[in-house]
């Protein structure tokens, strides 16, 4: 008897549990605004360069604090002036960032975690004539390091209806290249998204 009594206790927590969480599926997309924070010696070059990012994401969340493992795909890269002419670097990423939410007050929330990217292309504009003119896209995707850690920092709103929306910074931790020689290099992106639960349980 005692036993029964145990087990219909610890279901009776698990229900309550569960009445209080929230599990989630859903998809974001937005803008990114990436650069690369580079050495004092060519830091100057790099500009901001405007891309994209979109994937899916999942949220457990139980009362105030949630974790959120997303999937997404993202242009990165920088724009590097030279010789008075902007060319573009374009590097794009499959990034795995696991963010701890605390949630505030309707819906508010701050989000913090680490990241992981993968290279998926990497292309460098380049001057066909070396100095100026006329330009093509160089593949450099084996001149980078085949992952990218970085540092999630950021705050959101979970609106009603399913609709998100984020604000993010990544900090990169990691070098960009991995060439002889090459420059201390790091990625740095400021995301924009809004996001909606396809799928939602819970509260």
């Amino acid at each position: 008897m005692k036993k029964i009594a145990v087990v219909a206790f610890l279901m009776a927590l698990s229900v309550a549990g569960y009445s209080q969480a929230q599990v989630a599926i859903g998809i974001k997309a937005g803008p990114n605004f990436a650069s690369i924070n580079a050495e004092e010696s060519a830091g100057a070059n790099y500009k901001n360069r405007t891309g994209f990012h979109g994937g899916a994401f999942a949220l457990f969340k139980l009362t105030k604090i949630g974790i959120q493992p997303e999937l997404l795909f993202s242009q990165q890269g920088s724009t590097v002036e030279v010789n008075g002419t902007d060319l573009e670097a374009n590097f794009n990423y499959i990034n795995i960032p696991i963010l701890l939410k605390l949630y505030l007050a309707a819906g508010f929330n701050l989000q913090a975690g680490p990241q992981i990217g993968f290279v998926s292309k990497a292309e460098v504009e380049n001057f066909v004539n070396g100095t100026s003119g006329t330009t093509t896209m160089t593949d450099v995707k084996d001149q980078l390091k085949g992952n990218d850690v970085s540092l999630a920092l950021g705050a959101g709103w979970d609106l009603p209806f399913g609709l998100t929306i984020d604000a993010r910074y990544n900090l990169g931790l990691s070098e960009v290249y991995d060439f002889a020689n090459s420059p201390e290099a790091k990625n740095q992106v400021f995301q924009l998204s809004v996001g909606f639960k396809l799928i939602k349980l819970g509260k």
